[in-house]
């Protein structure tokens, strides 16, 4: 006899679904009476859900020319001055025997992580279709020929990779020089997140004697895993936009230089020694430029506050209940004597109850140094409908940060909630190198400075792509259909004859102002 059904009858259901809209109309009333601005949650929320809004031929063709003539202004824009910088890289080819331009092979590998190719065989197949490239050198004429994918491997292996990353620092800079990031800074200083993520991950010790090496145990015993991280640096601004800009290899080689050690004695490189060195070059890079660095947990030390306040560097640092125990109990017993160090306020549709503690001394390195820290702690609530009991709850969460300069009621909105909160961007930014068509854990080579020559190529295509989404004609286009189907028409419009020559050498011709929303 078989066991009766655990899954909700069809009535069930129903019952359920009427009372999650009821709760849901009860949440907003009660928001709205409490004066709580609602916010829409993340993933497709406001796409509408609808058939196709064309009705003719030339309604499609008036729609695909205006989702392409958005993101194209943009890199219109923007390529002139990156083209100048990359013409600048040595060849180190022969010059005998080159048939394409350094600068038309590094256009080509850009082009292929702006629209999204998934591997280099890909990028061989679709590109050289006859449309897909009579479109692409009619919107780039700099794109004089098609090279193979196998070429630009081969000139990456050999050239100085690092070069292609400072055309993109200048891109960056040239754009902070317009200030067409003004509006978004937090307390007059450019926001950037600091983050590291893992790359590629391989079995076996015989791909590159840079990669970073592992013996995890399984149940097959213990193997040799080498695998690849990078610490990246993104800007991150309140409305949404983040801009990847620097990214610091860590390799086997910047690890512990005993050569008599065996390699399970070697000391490897980790995220902390990368941050140094990635701050370095960011320094080198922006001398004057005020920044407000963004770190998650990992990060609360004194060495590394150092070296941010010897740069002239603000910092919002995520601060752990298990992290710096001297620094809590001096918050716990320097509360009662700040207890005016409080505001209150909603964001985003919570209720939120801030506090802090300013002029903490903290010391390290054995008591030798010491700094002073401030520490503020963001308790809120908020109600949301259960999905299960479909009743009214009520959430709590606790936020707490080491803050490089001292809190007061009108600063610790801007510092917290435009600031430290959102370095969640370059979190989200990593998950859409990922998983939405950059191919962030794709090995579109295994030569180490090939590797790192389409990481770099493949940052510059989503800065490209990132920027050009937030321009006002292209982020209303984005809100109307949704991302990834926005993206997927511009590639889908370039790879078939829906552009005339005509239309692109228009579209070249005509001037266009690059603003953000």
């Amino acid at each position: 006899m078989s066991k009766p059904s655990r899954r909700p009858t069809r009535e069930a259901r129903k019952e359920h679904k009427t009372r999650m809209q009821a709760a849901q109309r009860e949440l907003r009333r009660g928001q709205a009476e409490a004066g709580l601005r609602s916010w829409p949650t993340s993933g497709s929320a406001g796409v509408v859900n609808r058939l196709c809004p064309w009705q003719t031929q030339a309604e499609e063709q008036s729609g695909r020319e205006e989702a392409v003539a958005g993101p194209m202004k943009a890199f219109r824009a923007l390529l002139p001055g990156l083209v100048k910088d990359l013409g600048k890289i040595p060849d180190v080819r022969q010059p005998k025997k080159i048939k394409h331009k350094l600068t038309v092979l590094l256009l080509y590998g850009l082009l292929s992580f702006v629209l999204r190719m998934s591997s280099r065989r890909e990028a061989n197949r679709s590109l050289s279709r006859p449309v897909f490239l009579a479109t692409l050198q009619e919107l780039f004429p700099e794109l004089e020929s098609l090279p193979h994918a196998d070429t630009l491997n081969r000139v990456l292996a050999k050239m100085d990779v690092t070069q292609i990353e400072q055309a993109h620092v200048e891109m960056v800079r040239r754009l902070m020089r317009n200030k067409k990031f003004h509006r978004y800074l937090v307390q007059k200083c450019y926001p950037i997140a600091v983050d590291g993520t893992q790359k590629l991950v391989r079995l076996g010790p015989w791909w590159d004697e840079q990669w970073l090496e592992r013996r995890p145990e399984s149940a097959e015993g213990e193997q040799v895993q080498q695998y690849v991280y990078v610490l990246e640096a993104n800007l991150v601004f309140y409305n949404g936009l983040t801009v990847p800009l620097l990214s610091e290899f860590l390799s086997y080689g910047e690890g512990d230089p005993d050569e008599h050690k065996s390699p399970q004695e070697h000391k490897q490189d980790c995220e902390l020694k990368a941050f140094k060195r990635l701050a370095e070059r960011l320094k080198q890079y922006f001398p004057r430029l005020a920044v407000m660095v963004l770190l998650d947990g990992l990060y609360p030390n004194g060495p590394l506050m150092e070296q941010c306040r010897g740069y002239g560097w603000q910092y919002m640092i995520v601060l752990p209940d298990n992290c710096l125990s001297t620094v809590w109990q001096e918050v716990e017993g320097l509360r009662p004597l700040q207890a005016e160090n409080q505001h209150g306020r909603s964001w985003r549709g919570r209720r939120q109850q801030f506090w802090w503690v300013n002029q903490i001394r903290y010391e390290y390195q054995n008591n030798r140094k010491s700094l002073a820290v401030h520490v503020v702690v963001c308790e809120e609530s908020w109600e949301e409908v259960d999905r299960d009991s479909a009743q009214i709850v009520t959430k709590h969460s606790r936020h707490a940060w080491i803050s490089s300069e001292p809190l007061r009621w009108d600063t610790v909105h801007e510092r917290c909630n435009l600031g430290a909160r959102w370095r969640w961007g370059i979190e989200i930014s990593m998950l859409t190198e990922k998983r939405h068509g950059y191919q962030y854990e794709h090995a579109f080579s295994y030569t180490w400075k090939a590797l790192k020559g389409y990481h770099y190529l493949m940052r510059l295509g989503h800065a490209l792509n990132a920027i050009a989404l937030y321009t006002k004609q292209v982020a209303k286009q984005v809100r109307a259909m949704g991302l990834l189907a926005f993206l997927s028409l511009v590639r889908e419009t370039c790879a078939n004859p829906w552009l005339s020559r005509s239309w692109c050498q228009q579209l070249r011709a005509t001037p266009f102002q690059l603003r953000l929303e």
